[in-house]
């Protein structure tokens, strides 16, 4: 059988018929195999042994030799592109990617033949190294391939060329917009390091003579620094209701024993019988949960949940009569970022007492009738058009303003944007609340008059993450709030007197 194959393996190694006689092959080395134990344990005698290792070095002769040798030299004579698969390690150490784009631009300045402009030329007006550009390289066909025309590799060069400059472009593109964006950053902070001086150096000290100054109010519309925020904020609400961080403890104290019960019993009973309005240990806990959750310092287990929820909690005793309503854990949170624990408390039922935001979280529905209504009045004197197109939908304020007040836009916009928006509320009072409602709505425009009811409602609850502020305070300036040469208060007064004056007729009414 050896002999045998040994002649056909040597004919077919002679006329290159092996895929012709591989079968009759094949055949022979089964034959063979089955003839001698293929078990080195059972070779007994030394004619098996000698069979077994000339059926071993035969196997190894045709398959390690003769079947895979081309493609071993294949793999090793093939250089070029290998785009998705796995690249042969060379023998030459392999080149960085700069090295071979200097080489490449070499031999493009030789050839003359490109149309575009030297690379070398068009480097010295670039201040980074392009990434992307350096993977594309340019090699010859592999040496197993016919060799390109030069028609075809000129063809070649310029595509690549083409290729190149596009790239470059599209990242110098983006670099200068990097750049742009980092001056911006630079001149943002170095007018906060300059306001934060004029701030505690000249306005605080003087509060009281400065405050209404005009220097002091385009200083605020800029925006205030994040080191002064909380200290304006506070003097700008004030401490009408005389609270102290004594005061604060003691109702804090009250609530810490509010929840010992809670957890002991199951359910929330004060001493004097009465439950307060909303405010569930279940919904403040909920509530806390839901705020900023990006930020993940407010959940449970994060740096300010118990703090968030001491100061809730503090409120539901202080105001028994208003409670814990859905929305006061975003404002509540805000002033916690700003200013320490008894200042927040102090500022947050401060804040809350405005008529305004007492009307919402009392639920007066009257009176935040009238809001709605002296909205609408200067809704429709800045932007008719968007207002007949709300009109024509019958989409009226309260479904978007109800959430933009009660949160004070912190749910609404982007955090940095809502504590501007803060800035300018602490200083100008409920007014300016409304006002950057028409200015949202100015900023958009364009956008809510394409839309249809339920797209209007759904965009204006959950507006874009990426509002850009600039843009908002520039719509906000441009919103006038005049309205037949009456201001803000002066309209809702008006709606006030007039609800004043239907009550008082009704009963004439009714006797004549």
């Amino acid at each position: 059988f050896s002999s045998r194959i040994q002649s056909r393996l040597s004919t077919c190694t002679l006329t290159g018929s092996l895929n012709y006689e591989f079968p009759h092959i094949l055949q022979c080395l089964l034959q063979l195999s089955r003839r001698s134990d293929l078990s080195l344990n059972s070779c007994v005698s030394s004619n098996t042994c000698k069979r077994n290792i000339c059926f071993t070095m035969l196997c190894d002769d045709i398959f390690g030799r003769t079947l895979f040798s081309r493609k071993q030299r294949e793999a090793q004579s093939a250089p070029g592109w290998k785009l998705f698969g796995k690249v042969p390690l060379r023998e030459s150490p392999p080149k960085d990617s700069k090295t071979i784009q200097q080489e490449y631009e070499a031999r493009a300045s030789k050839s003359d033949q490109s149309l575009s402009l030297p690379a070398q030329g068009r480097r010295k007006n670039l201040e980074f190294e392009p990434l992307s550009t350096t993977a594309l390289i340019l090699e010859d066909r592999p040496a197993n391939l016919p060799a390109k025309s030069e028609e075809e590799a000129q063809r070649h060069r310029q595509e690549y060329d083409e290729m190149v400059a596009e790239a470059k472009k599209r990242e110098l593109k983006e670099a200068q917009k990097k750049k742009k964006q980092m001056k911006e950053r630079f001149k943002q902070e170095e007018s906060i390091v300059n306001a934060m001086v004029v701030w505690n150096n000249e306005i605080l000290p003087n509060w009281e003579s400065m405050r209404g100054t005009r220097r002091v109010r385009d200083l605020w519309w800029q925006g205030l620094p994040p080191n002064v925020r909380g200290k304006v904020w506070s003097l700008a609400i004030g401490n009408e209701l005389n609270i102290t961080s004594d005061l604060y403890e003691i109702f804090l104290s009250r609530a810490k024993e509010r929840w010992k019960s809670f957890r002991e019993t199951g359910s929330e009973m004060e001493s004097d019988g009465t439950a307060d309005r909303e405010s569930s240990l279940d919904l403040i806990k909920l509530d806390i949960s839901r705020t900023f959750p990006p930020l993940f310092i407010f959940q449970k287990g994060g740096p300010y949940h118990d703090l968030l929820h001491s100061v809730l909690g503090a409120y539901t005793c202080y105001r028994p009569d208003v409670g814990y309503v859905q929305g006061m854990s975003f404002i509540a949170a805000v002033l916690i970022l700003n200013l320490e624990e008894a200042e927040a408390f102090i500022a947050f039922a401060n804040l809350l007492n405005k008529p305004c935001q007492m009307a919402f979280f009392r639920v007066d529905h009257e009176l935040m009738l009238k809001y709605f209504a002296a909205f609408e009045v200067f809704f429709e004197e800045n932007l008719p058009r968007l207002f007949n197109h709300f009109k024509s939908y019958n989409l009226t304020p309260d479904l978007y303003l109800i959430d933009w007040i009660f949160t004070l836009y912190t749910k609404s916009l982007p955090l940095d944007v809502a504590c501007r928006v803060w800035d300018v509320f602490c200083r100008d009072g409920e007014e300016f609340l409304f006002r950057t409602g028409l200015g949202i709505l100015r900023l958009y425009e364009d956008v809510l008059l394409q839309m249809d009811f339920i797209h209007i409602a759904q965009f204006l609850t959950r507006l874009p993450e990426d509002t850009p502020s600039e843009r908002l305070f520039s719509c906000i300036a441009n919103t006038q709030m005049i309205s037949s040469n009456r201001k803000w208060t002066q309209v809702f007064n008006a709606l006030i007197k007039d609800k004043e004056m239907e009550k008082s007729s009704s009963p004439t009414v009714k006797n004549t």
